[in-house]
């Protein structure tokens, strides 16, 4: 059961790093030192949204260095993705550039959309928070099943998303939407804010599916830094889209 989240790609047996032997028709990575638990993932992932959070209140005191931080998080997120063997500080290095440029980002949102959206800010972080763990309970309750068809409909949807995303982007250069790209254009842009909280809300069943199996393939120890990864970056598509999302339905956007 793969994650379509281009991080947690990578947590499978040859990515291990170990050999792997045949047992029947599955075939096994043999992984030598600890083995990756549920309380690493956990603890991993905390120190990673640690460091965001202190990340973000940098940049809310600092916005000038938003889009400083976003590119740094964006070459940090590729290393990280196209590095075979995971990296802690690269991983603690993106959590820092990305808590600085969503601090930065949600200090604008809330700076512009101060009389007509007061609380945006607090409305994205509980919107994610609720979302985590409403995608967390129908996962673990087998409410939501990752079977072959749910990941064919899942990764048609992500690459659709992903066309428009690039086409709006590309507009955006040409002042459509007032610069916004087609998120900026009335209906059409609200219609893709809830596509893309929708496919990060369901990116997450994916994530959780990757970090289930990786536990029950034996994955080393180290990888729970990659799952870690592949959550914040899910996380901050999140919040991001919920941003937007409350501030068109404000009325301004």
């Amino acid at each position: 059961m793969a994650s379509r989240n281009p991080v947690l790609i990578r947590a499978t047996g040859e990515s291990f790093g170990g050999e792997t032997i045949e047992q029947g028709s599955l075939t096994q990575p043999v992984i030598s030192g600890a083995r990756l638990t549920m309380d690493d993932v956990i603890v991993k992932t905390g120190m990673l949204f640690a460091l965001l959070l202190a990340g973000a209140f940098v940049g809310w005191s600092s916005p000038g260095l938003t889009f400083v931080a976003f590119f740094l998080g964006l070459g940090l997120a590729f290393a990280n993705i196209f590095k075979k063997q995971v990296s802690p500080g690269l991983v603690l290095a993106y959590g820092a550039a990305e808590g600085v440029f969503l601090g930065g980002l949600s200090k604008m949102y809330a700076t512009a959309y101060a009389e007509t959206a007061p609380n945006l800010v607090s409305q994205a972080v509980m919107g994610t928070l609720i979302a985590f763990g409403t995608m967390l309970f129908l996962y673990k309750s087998n409410i939501i099943k990752v079977n072959g068809k749910f990941k064919k409909v899942f990764m048609v949807a992500m690459v659709s998303y992903l066309v428009i995303a690039v086409a709006s982007l590309i507009s955006s250069f040409f002042g459509v939407g007032e610069g916004w790209g087609f998120y900026g254009v009335g209906g059409l842009g609200m219609l893709l804010c809830i596509a893309g909280v929708a496919l990060a809300s369901f990116s997450l069943v994916m994530d959780f599916e990757m970090i289930t199996q990786s536990i029950a393939q034996g994955a080393p120890e180290k990888e729970a830094w990659r799952m870690a990864f592949g959550l914040a970056i899910t996380l901050v598509w999140l919040y991001t889209e919920l941003l937007r999302l409350i501030a068109i339905f404000s009325g301004d956007e």
